[in-house]
């Protein structure tokens, strides 16, 4: 029986920037072993994209209210999944890594 992959968008509203939320993130992405992608948006939330096993990845999605509940620094903050899909492979080759705006430009 195979996995179910899952790719979830995401955008985290609140006082998320510069509290280190986005290296928060990278660092649990890693541990729970999903790929992905983070960055701060020009309006002031954070984005991004997480894929793996379903388990994995709604493992990290709730990571976010977890975080939110344990961290006063993080104590508003409204994650928001703005897609969701199965798929056969993930497409990141590379690890869960925090990005600029310009690199999802050039992409």
């Amino acid at each position: 029986m195979s996995q179910v992959l899952k790719s979830v968008d995401y955008e985290v509203f609140g006082r998320v920037q510069g509290v280190c939320f986005r290296m928060y993130t990278e660092e649990k992405a890693r541990k729970v072993g999903v790929v992905g992608w983070i960055r701060n948006s020009r309006q002031g939330t954070v984005t991004g994209q997480v894929q793996g096993p379903e388990e994995k990845v709604n493992e990290m999605l709730t990571c976010f209210s977890m975080e939110a509940s344990n961290n006063q620094r993080l104590s508003q903050i409204w994650p928001c999944m703005k897609s969701e899909a199965c798929l056969p492979h993930v497409s990141h080759a590379l690890p869960f890594r925090i990005i600029s705006e310009a690199s999802i430009l050039r992409a």
